[in-house]
């Protein structure tokens, strides 16, 4: 890590938020942040993921709370804000990881319900989230936002239209919550996971070898550092396959 963060955060009594937590990288992180010591809410729409990860949890000693939650119902993530203040009256970390590719396609052919759809979970719904958990944040003395964005939100590639522009909606998001919050405890990150082993991936590139990639159980460690009390980073984005942050800069 570039500010030598422990691998492995004491998160003890620490609460942690992660949204898309029934499978791929959202699972794992779950996992990580649990083993480490945090209680963690799990959100997801698959009821039978998210057994299946507070049953690994549990075995493994840790806490979870289950929060079955379709992200397209604002209303649904706006009580989710108000259940965690009323239970545990703070909030220390959230994983806003859930996402849709949406389809592959020239922008042109796009279907406006696919497009929208994609807008609405990727962006709207992380948002809401934000909304909901940012006065919740605050009222922690060590606050970590980690935010799921891609490379695709940067290289913005032929065909990947929707999904390029969510995740840089997410990325300018971020950036004006941790401009916002910089004279906080709240720490507001980017996370670029790299291409991963997931199913996500694989709909992308279904000619893919997905061996050739790394499994979402390694890049999940690799972003639990971020969800340190001792990090001091905020506004940046962590590439998290080489373990380093990096800066924007305006464009050339």
């Amino acid at each position: 890590m570039s500010d030598a963060l422990p691998e492995t955060p004491d998160l003890s009594g620490r609460v942690a938020l992660v949204t898309g937590a029934s499978r791929g990288i959202g699972y794992f992180v779950a996992k990580e942040l649990a083993a480490a010591g945090a209680h963690v809410i799990a959100v997801a729409r698959t009821v039978g993921g998210l057994e299946e990860l507070d049953d690994e949890i549990r075995e493994a000693g840790g806490q979870a709370t289950l929060v079955p939650l379709d992200l397209v119902d604002m209303a649904g993530i706006d009580r989710l804000g108000g259940v965690i203040h009323e239970r545990w009256g703070k909030l220390d970390v959230l994983v806003a990881n859930a996402a849709i590719l949406g389809v592959i396609a020239p922008v042109g052919h796009v279907e406006a319900k696919v497009f929208e759809k994609v807008m609405a979970v990727n962006v709207t719904a992380t948002w809401r989230t934000i909304r909901s958990v940012d006065p919740l944040l605050r009222l922690s003395d060590a606050g970590r936002a980690i935010l799921m964005s891609s490379g695709a939100a940067h290289s913005a590639r032929a065909y990947w239209g929707p999904y390029a522009a969510s995740k840089a909606a997410v990325e300018a998001l971020s950036r004006s919550w941790a401009d916002e919050t910089k004279n906080t405890a709240l720490k507001v990150n980017c996370v670029n996971p790299g291409a991963t082993r997931t199913a996500m991936r694989a709909q992308a590139m279904p000619g893919e070898n997905p061996e050739t990639l790394p499994h979402p159980s390694e890049i999940a460690r690799k972003i639990l550092p971020l969800a340190s009390p001792a990090l001091t980073q905020t506004g940046a984005i962590f590439e998290a396959r080489e373990s380093r942050f990096v800066h924007y800069r305006m464009p050339e």
